[in-house]
């Protein structure tokens, strides 16, 4: 890169010296030559009123007479009126500048100069030209190397930074380097950094938080619903049937722990999935009716159907389980949850008749720990994680009674072809 600048720069200056410099040697040779005939002529001018004067106040007009009044570099012819021509200095060779100029008494002065003087002060003016020229080259090549070696440090720095991000090392460096273009890149990658270290720590932290409480029970709810199911036969079938129901969850939700512990490890592990997100809300709804009928209560569901998600089916299907357990426990009355689309994104609202959120809580209910009714505060804070790390976003709306509202990507539309 930094030969490219260099080459770049150099190519930029000798097109502008060649440009420039060629016009100005054209333009001052030309002045040269001008004004060297206008000096012939001049001095041609200057002789003939000499001659004028000489014959006017009755003297002669001789070699020996005129001598004095020709420069040592010029050549003067005098003719005068009914006399034979003289010459004063030596005839130039080659190329010669030529002025010539007639007096009132019928005198004619003839003035010449080798064109060679002309040459030498051009060349004077070339030599100049170049010399500039070469030093412009050379503080060209200076200000080349300096500017690349500015742009191509900088380069090299971010570089390292992007690649110290990727390794995992997503410490911010807060590095400037003076460029307002590369400060903004090092301004992005300072954020992604910072961004990148908030969502390890989160995703480490939910599945440390999900392996500790969820991991450790299931395991062994699901070796006693397995015992039950084994040992079913001379039971009800109801009791088959439910424990069977009661597995398949409990399955469901190992397996969402065992996914946030695989993207604690490698991010780039994402099993996001279009999915019907009426039949994970159904079968929420009927997982969760026998308890709403047991404590005399009913859970309900409404809404646009139809609607399709982006995420990981069991880890909505825990989302959603969690609001409706807290709505079971603190909540009152009939529970409704309702679908519906805002914008390119799907909504699941879960909301009870109950008393709702404390107002000194708020949107806090969230937080790790807190909690209005001497719980661990842990469900709505893990619920709310799993919502981010599949893309969406658990949010209350309404504190008096109490709306929660899950949202997730919509899948796009594919367009209808046309026959």
């Amino acid at each position: 890169m930094r030969r490219r600048l260099i080459n770049s720069t150099l190519a930029v200056v000798l097109v502008v010296i060649a440009v420039f410099g060629i016009s100005l040697v054209i333009v001052e040779a030309q002045a040269i030559e001008k004004s060297a005939k206008e000096s012939v002529r001049s001095e041609a001018a200057r002789i003939v009123a000499v001659v004028e004067a000489r014959i006017a106040a009755g003297e002669k007009v001789t070699t020996e007479t005129m001598r004095g009044q020709v420069p040592v570099d010029r050549y003067v012819r005098i003719q005068l009126a009914g006399q034979p021509a003289f010459a004063l200095g030596k005839k130039p060779g080659g190329g010669v500048i030529e002025g010539e100029e007639d007096g009132s008494h019928g005198e004619t002065v003839t003035v010449q100069q080798s064109r060679s003087v002309v040459s030498d002060e051009i060349g004077r003016i070339l030599v100049i030209v170049l010399a500039l020229a070469l030093l412009t080259v050379f503080a060209a090549i200076l200000l080349a190397v300096q500017q690349a070696r500015r742009v191509a440090a900088p380069l090299t720095d971010l570089a390292e930074t992007a690649e110290r991000l990727g390794s995992g090392d997503p410490r911010p460096r807060h590095r400037r380097y003076g460029v307002p273009e590369l400060d903004r890149v090092a301004d992005v990658l300072d954020a992604s950094a910072e961004r990148i270290a908030r969502m390890l720590t989160a995703e480490r932290r939910l599945a440390a938080d999900a392996s500790h409480q969820l991991r450790t029970p299931l395991t062994a709810l699901s070796m006693r619903l397995e015992e039950i199911v084994e040992t079913a036969d001379t039971e009800p079938e109801t009791v088959k049937e439910e424990a069977a129901i009661a597995l398949a969850q409990v399955e469901r939700l190992t397996e969402v722990v065992q996914r946030l512990l695989t993207n604690s490890r490698d991010p780039h592990s994402g099993s996001s999935v279009a999915f019907d997100l009426d039949e994970v809300v159904l079968q929420q709804v009927e997982e969760w009716r026998p308890a709403y009928r047991g404590a005399g209560r009913a859970i309900v569901h409404s809404g646009k159907p139809n609607l399709r998600a982006v995420g990981t089916p069991g880890a909505v299907a825990t989302v959603l389980a969690t609001l409706v357990e807290n709505a079971l426990m603190h909540g009152d009355g009939t529970v409704a949850l309702r679908t519906r689309v805002a914008g390119n994104q799907v909504v699941v609202e879960v909301t009870d008749e109950g008393p709702g959120v404390d107002p000194e809580l708020g949107s806090r209910v969230f937080e790790r720990t807190v909690s209005g009714h001497n719980s661990t505060g842990l469900g709505l804070a893990v619920a709310r994680d799993l919502a981010e790390a599949d893309g969406g976003r658990l949010e209350l709306l309404q504190q008096r009674p109490p709306v929660f509202a899950l949202f997730l990507s919509r899948e796009a539309e594919e367009p209808s072809g046309s026959g």
